[in-house]
């Protein structure tokens, strides 16, 4: 008998449960679906590309319970994660629900219960009422099969080892011998889990611990555990990809680049990272964009992009902004964020699905401003943010993605658009869909190049102050000839017959018109310059041979 039947058996259910469980265990002993790394690509066993555009999903709180079971039904969600485009959940676990049977054997009603939480209780009774009788690690199992049976995969986080909100320096889950932070203990608590999700087809990666972190953080600490977890994940499971996060709340791998990780396996290890606004303080809001911009990304490169060009992938695990909108520090930065996230193409984990909390911090039902779905859990709570999620959501290049020659995409992070031309007789550069963008070709080793359709071999030519450009047959004239100007290599800039300087914008209808060129390089904090961000994004993904200008309407809406 396996692990998971000897889970069950241990903790008398109801009828209905008992059926429920027979079901589980029916479709999370199929054949797993085994991801390895090619370099710096994850890959499926045909060795094509796998990316991963996922969302944080929480269940590490003190209920130990996914959030959200009390505003709809789990199959619901499950299906709304799908359609708005994500392909993988990220999703979190307390070490304790792991190793204290205090904790794993409590049911559901219990465990709401025992907190207080009544009004919770009945809406889960309401929207999901067969999961109440479940231990919270049946619930837990539940919730990555459902999420199986929608096609969406799951990575397993460890996310801390007392149920709680995360994180603080002090909480005493932050590092190896801390309070609460037992090395052995979390050895064990992972190769449980480990085992637990064996055979389940679409539990793809673990992720050994979140946000390493406290006055106690060392190396040799790190390496010493770190590579042992990774042993004892991969002994214990050995079709999950196993999931590094770094030091300082995992802003910080940087001394992978002293000391690679020795490992006796290959093709299944991925490094994490976590990257937010508030991770450089106010510098987005008090600096100047295109400086703070800059300033980071180099951080960055040192600090974890690096990993990259050595080949290994790298998972943005967290990030996410305030999707309210009020908040300029986490509005620039995200403009930063999305450009660099597109010209690397990497994989990511937006926090997080949760429109809001059964109980967090001593609050009941606290909303989550950085909730992709609203507090309701009904919708999505910004259209506009979410659009731009569902842009870097395919992958633009990498094996498997198709074998045309590398091209530029012309992405806009302000909108989360590409520039496209219209199916009109004279076309029209606007904003669309990324979908749809248009293949452009740009020499990038030159100061100045033209900006050339691929499809049609016409040239993007500059006309007047806030005059939408034109395609042009003659390649020779300086308002055809383009320069990456700023240091955030995402502004374009020409020149007039008059010899104006001007930048490409958007402009009424988006459509791409040219104006004065703003604050690439001063130090003016109060100048943000995003809406004349395009970042030239290098792809080999298959483009159409005749332009489609889709949802028009639609996007003229949004952006008005």
């Amino acid at each position: 008998m396996n692990t998971k039947t000897n889970i069950f058996v241990s903790h008398p259910l109801l009828l209905s449960s008992l059926q429920l469980i027979i079901l589980m265990m029916f479709v999370t002993q199929t054949q797993p679906m085994r991801l390895h790394t090619d370099s710096r690509w994850i890959v499926d066993e045909s060795g094509n590309r796998v990316k991963l555009a996922c969302v944080n999903w929480p269940s590490h709180l003190q209920p130990v319970l996914a959030e959200g079971l009390n505003k709809r039904p789990l199959d619901d969600i499950a299906k709304e994660i799908v359609e708005m485009g994500f392909n993988c959940v990220r999703l979190t676990w307390p070490l304790y629900l792991a190793i204290n049977d205090s904790i794993s054997s409590l049911t559901v009603q219990q465990s709401f219960h025992n907190l207080g939480l009544s009004d919770s209780l009945a809406g889960i009774v309401l929207n999901n009422p067969s999961i109440t009788n479940l231990t919270l690690i049946q619930a837990y199992q539940w919730v990555v099969m459902k999420l199986g049976e929608n096609n969406v995969m799951v990575i397993l986080d460890n996310h801390l080892s007392v149920p709680g909100w995360c994180c603080s320096g002090s909480d005493g889950n932050g590092f190896f011998g801390d309070e609460f932070f037992d090395p052995e203990q979390w050895l064990e608590g992972l190769a449980k889990m480990a085992t637990l999700f064996n055979n389940t087809q679409n539990v793809v990666g673990m992720s050994l611990r979140n946000e390493l972190r406290g006055p106690g953080q060392n190396v040799t600490t790190w390496y010493k555990y770190m590579q042992e977890g990774a042993e004892r994940v991969h002994s214990s499971n050995p079709n999950v990809l196993t999931i590094l996060s770094g030091l300082s709340f995992d802003n910080d791998l940087g001394f992978i680049g002293n000391r690679p990780v020795s490992l006796t396996y290959n093709g299944k290890l991925v490094f994490e990272l976590h990257w937010y606004g508030f991770s450089d303080g106010s510098a987005w809001a008090s600096g100047n964009p295109s400086q703070v911009c800059r300033n980071v990304v180099n951080s960055l490169k040192g600090r974890a992009l690096f990993l990259l060009s050595h080949g290994w992938p790298l998972f943005v695990s967290e990030f996410g902004i305030d999707e309210r909108g009020s908040n300029e520090n986490d509005n620039r930065y995200s403009n930063c964020m999305f450009g660099l996230m597109a010209e690397l193409d990497l994989d990511w984990a937006v926090w997080g699905l949760q429109g809001s909390y059964y109980l967090r911090q001593g609050t009941v039902e606290l909303d989550e401003t950085f909730g992709v779905l609203s507090f309701d859990w009904s919708r999505a709570r910004n259209k506009t943010f979410l659009q731009r999620l569902q842009a870097i959501q395919p992958p633009f290049q990498g094996p498997g993605v198709s074998k045309v020659s590398p091209y530029d995409i012309m992405f806009h992070p302000l909108t989360g658009l590409c520039v496209i031309t219209t199916n009109e007789a004279q076309p029209q550069l606007v904003l669309g869909s990324c979908l749809d963008a248009e293949a452009w070709g740009y020499d990038k080793s030159q100061q100045t190049s033209t900006l050339t359709s691929i499809k049609t071999d016409l040239c993007v030519e500059a006309q007047g102050l806030g005059e939408p450009v034109t395609l042009s047959k003659v390649c020779s004239s300086p308002s055809v000839s383009w320069e990456i100007i700023s240091v955030t290599r995402m502004q374009l800039s020409s020149r007039l017959a008059d010899s104006t300087a001007v930048c490409l914008d958007v402009g009424a209808g988006a459509a791409i018109v040219t104006k004065p060129c703003e604050c690439p390089d001063d130090g003016d904090h109060t100048c943000d310059p995003a809406g004349q961000w395009f970042k030239m994004v290098n792809s080999t993904r298959s483009y159409k041979s005749a332009s489609v200008f889709s949802r028009r309407e639609e996007i003229l809406q949004e952006l008005m």
